[in-house]
């Protein structure tokens, strides 16, 4: 019978802030890092956190800065891709590891591919979940109407204080709607939802979330600095994604030079709706290191 592993929560310094940090698993098994996305927090790896515990892996969840329980800067510059992958280096060195695995979805999958092409020293190998490497996103955002369509979001976050303002109308609800409405049925219960608004609702978080994206367009060339990547790749896809177009996820392996990429029946939340496969295709990515190892 599988070992339980407790969910044990904790503060981390890294990179001059405190990061709320979620850990399981065996205190001395293979280092993976899990890197939630907008607009959620560590809970959005609760499906993956037990099960690669179980696999004898040690395993972090933060809150990335700007979230839940985590610090979040007032200024828009401390949001750059660099600032937010430093502070999983200086995760890295708090667990006193050389190096560690990377899972990223979302705006965490940006901050995994950024890392897999600047820090590949500390870096064993990254699975991406539906997000393009950088360059690949910027490519069809100036090639592909469908895409810029879909990205309107994007330039609405840019404005000043009026979308975090509007997202907290009538206790959240258009938050709660993106999420409901861009994923299957069932997906995200009431009581996540609950779980969720009360991260919203944390002082500053929502400016500090939306901070994120307004920091990627003032700061482009730092985004754009996502380079090859060198490290082992899985790209996982929901191809249902409402908000990027299924072929990004191709382009992105121009862009390494050891990838591989499976398409699930899913949306962009696809470690929520197919978590049993998510967590089959994570196991044997990171095993394969293992077995290198």
């Amino acid at each position: 019978m599988a070992t339980l592993h407790p969910l044990e929560h904790h503060t981390v310094p890294t990179n001059g802030l405190h990061l709320h940090v979620v850990q399981t698993g065996p205190a001395d098994g293979p280092l993976v890092i899990l890197l939630h996305g907008f607009p959620e927090f560590w809970y959005a790896w609760r499906e993956q956190l037990p099960a690669l515990a179980a696999a004898g892996y040690r395993v972090w969840a933060p809150d990335q800065r700007g979230y839940n329980l985590s610090d979040k800067p007032s200024r828009v510059r401390d949001y750059t891709i660099d600032q937010l992958a430093a502070d999983i280096i200086g995760l890295i060195d708090a667990a006193g590891r050389e190096t560690a695995a990377i899972v990223g979805h979302d705006w965490g999958a940006a901050v995994a591919w950024h890392l897999a092409a600047q820090y590949s020293n500390r870096i064993s190998r990254v699975a991406i979940l539906n997000v393009p490497h950088p360059q690949a996103l910027g490519r069809a955002l100036t090639r592909q109407p469908r895409q810029l369509l879909k990205s309107w979001y994007v330039f609405f976050f840019q404005l000043p204080w009026l979308p975090e303002a509007l997202v907290q109308l009538r206790r959240w609800w258009l938050a709660r709607q993106t999420l409901l409405r861009t994923s299957r049925r069932s997906t995200f219960s009431a009581a996540d939802l609950a779980l969720y608004q009360t991260a919203w609702t944390q002082p500053r978080a929502m400016r500090s979330m939306m901070n994120w994206y307004r920091a990627a367009a003032r700061y482009a060339r730092r985004l754009r600095a996502t380079g090859r990547v060198a490290v082992a790749v899985h790209i996982i896809w929901g191809e249902k994604d409402a908000f990027l177009e299924r072929e990004l996820a191709r382009a992105s392996l121009a862009f390494c030079d050891n990838a591989q990429l499976t398409y699930l029946d899913a949306t962009h939340w696809v470690q929520h709706e197919s978590p049993a496969r998510v967590n089959e295709l994570l196991l044997a990515f990171l095993g394969q290191e293992d077995a290198l190892g």
